[in-house]
């Protein structure tokens, strides 16, 4: 039988030829030691069919949530499952065994039952990073709700947007939250949204900062009124396998948010193989993902994994700069954290501070280091190997996406080969090829192409919500057969992958996407603006930066005050409609934009120029107006 931890290099070519031979026999024995109802009349079903339709454990009946919390409290029920680390170090800190969140998951579930949430309904959370959020989650899991996590630092636009795409009836938020030295009035963001949203009947706020808050009888409860007359115990609602667990959603290349739809089972199986495998899970492990669990890696790697695994995992409010860049590193020491996973842009912010910062702490509890939401570039790899890792710690640089569920392509931590900028060999179970402009394979090593998946995984979505034609479309029609990436990676001479970046109009900013078209489409909201076309170019912290090419209806300003106030304008419009996330990093504008004779807009030549590449633009003599391409370059911001 294959066990669920890869030890050697061995183990690991021999799981991986057995998971693309023989998936159904591999996958069946990694699912048998967890929790169900009832077991699967076939692992796996729907491969790649055209409707972009896969099925995995068919037949299966389970919770989530007995398999994240109920199965360890035998053995596990006092062993620590969340730290949360406030946002103010000079707050306590507060720690929950598996008991207690299983007893809180149990009298939030009861509060939502209480408030007329059944199977099925779909609850939008808008909250900060704090324990109520994971237990929120826990609990629309528990009674088979469908939750949609929404980052509280997006706009009141953009939940009324997800709000309205779900049809979501009940809305969990709090009354405010710190970040850093930023105040958010969170509740009062969601009264906002909430003046467009006609399906939503109530709201339960959980008091986090104290602050006084607008109230809306009949519709407005506070979280501590509701929990004071519910019972401790809530029976876990009976799932089918392909229940959809939660709706998250995330930029495409067009503006209407994308609702990727995750569902039970081979979720479960997919986010605890993977957690355990890559980061060489231990039993006494203090793990922290740093990610909000408003993205997918604070579902799978700061909530599900590692409480499927019986892990505890720190959960922490802040931001890596405050009160001061060494942060991070006093978390680490304070709490013995053993595996760190964080993102590129968090490094490299950290990297520009004065080294004294990482080397007034030990760091010696560190066993694992992690990387993710964007590829780790060589400069900020050695830093993180050296500075934090002390050139002790493996460091897995691990490549997926919301819509895969879990990692895909990452090194094994101190099993398989780590190199700085490559994610590695693919996870078991995960076929990826390279394939050219027309769909055909590319052979053998030192390779260049568009990254696709042969064969589907545990872990990959399902639908996008209300509308499965967009999924097709999205990742099953370009090249029919294979789940499409929309990333382009390189195999290099040793078979390792590396990922070059995206190839669609999608912008990775700090490891967020964000789609071009929904950037242009708030930018146009300015009263400024008659037309913007936007482009990613290389940003030294977060990756990619955002470069707007920005038309005005009064032409270019020719002062410095009024280009300051187009520009705010330009800035507030972005805030307002998709959060400060998504600001422009640079705004150029211009009297005219490189178009085809049909009216298509060059942004090959825009991004060139972003990039700073200004000589060797192509033939422009086939646009409109060829004269444009020349103001743009000598205006270049």
């Amino acid at each position: 039988m294959m066990h669920s931890r890869i030890r050697t290099l061995e183990q690991y070519h021999v799981a991986y030829k057995q998971s693309i031979d023989d998936p159904d026999t591999f996958w069946g024995d990694i699912a048998e030691p967890f929790t169900w109802r009832r077991k699967w009349d076939k692992v796996r079903g729907g491969e790649f069919s055209p409707e972009g339709r896969s099925t995995w454990f068919e037949g299966a009946r389970l919770n989530l949530t007995e398999n994240c919390l109920d199965r360890h409290l035998a053995q596990r029920g006092n062993k620590l499952a969340i730290i949360f680390e406030p946002n103010d170090p000079k707050t306590r800190h507060l720690r929950l065994t598996y008991r207690e969140l299983h007893e809180q998951t149990c009298q939030f579930a009861n509060v939502l039952l209480k408030n007329g949430v059944k199977k099925g309904d779909r609850v939008i959370i808008y909250m900060p990073m704090i324990p109520q959020l994971a237990i929120a989650v826990l609990a629309c899991a528990r009674i088979g709700a469908v939750h949609s996590v929404v980052f509280a630092g997006f706009s009141a636009t953009a939940i009324a947007d997800r709000v309205n795409d779900a049809e979501a009836q009940v809305v969990l938020t709090a009354d405010g939250l710190n970040r850093g030295a930023k105040q958010i009035p969170v509740k009062a963001v969601v009264d906002e949204a909430l003046q467009n949203c006609p399906s939503v009947r109530r709201v339960i706020v959980v008091e986090h900062t104290g602050w006084p808050v607008q109230w809306q009888a009949g519709r407005d409860a506070w979280y501590h009124d509701e929990v004071k007359d519910v019972e401790k115990e809530c029976p876990a609602a009976e799932m089918d396998a392909e229940d959809p667990l939660f709706i998250l959603y995330t930029s495409g290349s067009t503006g209407k948010p994308k609702g990727v739809v995750h569902t039970q089972a081979g979720y479960m199986v997919w986010a605890d193989f993977t957690f355990r495998n890559v980061f060489q899970v231990e039993e006494n492990d203090v793990y922290w993902c740093t990610a909000d669990i408003g993205w997918v890696t604070g579902h799978t790697y700061g909530l599900y994994g590692p409480l499927l695994a019986g892990s505890t995992s720190l959960m922490f409010e802040g931001v890596p700069t405050y009160p001061s860049p060494g942060r991070f590193w006093e978390v680490i020491d304070k709490h013995h954290v053993t595996i760190f996973y964080t993102a590129p842009t968090a490094i490299r912010s950290l990297m520009a501070a004065p080294i004294d910062h990482v080397l007034a702490y030990s760091l010696s509890s560190l066993r694992v280091l992690g990387s993710v939401g964007e590829p780790i570039n060589e400069e900020a790899w050695h830093w993180y190997h050296q500075h934090v890792g002390k050139g002790r710690c493996p460091i897995v640089d691990t490549w997926w996406q919301t819509e895969t569920g879990g990692i895909m392509i990452s090194a094994l931590a101190g099993i398989t080969p780590s190199v700085p900028a490559r994610a590695g060999l693919p996870l078991p179970g995960v076929h990826p090829v390279l394939l050219n402009q027309d769909g055909t394979e590319i052979e053998g090593n030192d390779q260049e192409g568009y990254l696709a998946i042969k064969d589907s995984w545990p872990g990959i979505i399902r639908t996008t919500w209300g509308d499965h034609e967009r999924a097709r479309q999205t990742y099953f029609t370009p090249y029919p057969g294979y789940y499409f990436t929309g990333d382009g990676a390189r195999r290099d001479e040793s078979g390792l992958y590396r990922i070059i970046g995206r190839v669609d109009d999608v912008i990775n900013v700090s490891g967020h996407r964000f789609g071009t078209a929904e950037i242009e489409n708030a930018i146009n909201q300015s009263e400024y603006v008659v037309e913007s076309a936007v482009v990613g170019y290389p940003h030294d912290v977060k990756g990619q930066g955002i470069y707007a090419y920005v038309i005005c209806q009064n032409g270019v300003p020719t002062t410095d005050i009024d280009l300051q106030v187009t520009e705010a304008s330009i800035i507030e419009a972005v805030v307002a409609e998709i959060g400060r996330i998504a600001k422009p990093d640079k705004i150029q504008i211009v009297s005219g934009l490189p178009k085809t004779r049909s009216g298509k807009i060059m942004r090959r030549i825009l991004r060139k120029v972003a990039e700073g590449e200004t000589s060797n633009l192509g033939d422009v003599s086939t646009l409109l107006d060829p004269l444009v391409v020349d103001e743009i370059v000598a205006g270049k911001r």
